[in-house]
């Protein structure tokens, strides 16, 4: 994993977007699509509680984003920062459209393992690494920096929940 001192600048970024979402009652979920040449182009938040629908991830808002606005090359060379691992349906939208490298802050496997501890019920779909559904993309994270404070995040967000 090459991370550099600007990719942990973009997910910080990413993980002030996901803390965002959690003020406005939403998932901790953060996204930004930076340039090849370190432009951010465009940046969203999980926004599935502010309109009622389920496909409402950042990630799938910057694919929206890029296939209007990017010619093929220019997504293919632009990279994808998140707070946390794509799911299977942002990894698709991610892979339809034709974007370029993914880094992510934490990993499914440490959300699933927070879930749990929080006492959260199981996802509604089976994760699957991103390799899996986009085969040759290049992926880099998680990133131990960001553990503690996305893993508070999703404390908070699941806390508020269970009041």
């Amino acid at each position: 994993m090459n991370i550099s001192s600007s990719d942990c600048a973009f997910l910080a970024r990413a993980v002030d977007l996901a803390a965002d979402a959690v003020r406005t009652g939403n998932d901790p979920f953060g996204s930004l699509l930076v340039s090849e040449s370190g432009e951010v182009l465009a940046e969203d938040r999980n926004r599935v509680g502010d309109r009622g629908d389920p496909t409402q991830h950042p990630e799938i808002a910057l694919s929206r984003w890029a296939a209007t606005n990017l010619s093929d090359s220019e997504r293919r060379s632009a990279t994808v920062y998140t707070s946390g691992e794509h799911c299977v349906m942002c990894a698709a939208s991610h892979g339809i459209v034709g974007l370029g490298r993914i880094v992510y802050a934490t990993s499914t496997a440490q959300l699933l393992t927070w879930l749990d501890e929080f006492g959260v019920a199981p996802l509604a779909i089976t994760p699957s690494p991103i390799e899996q559904i986009v085969p040759g993309i290049v992926v880099d994270g998680p990133v131990a920096e960001f553990s503690d404070a996305v893993r508070e995040l999703h404390r908070q967000r699941h806390a508020s929940e269970q009041e």
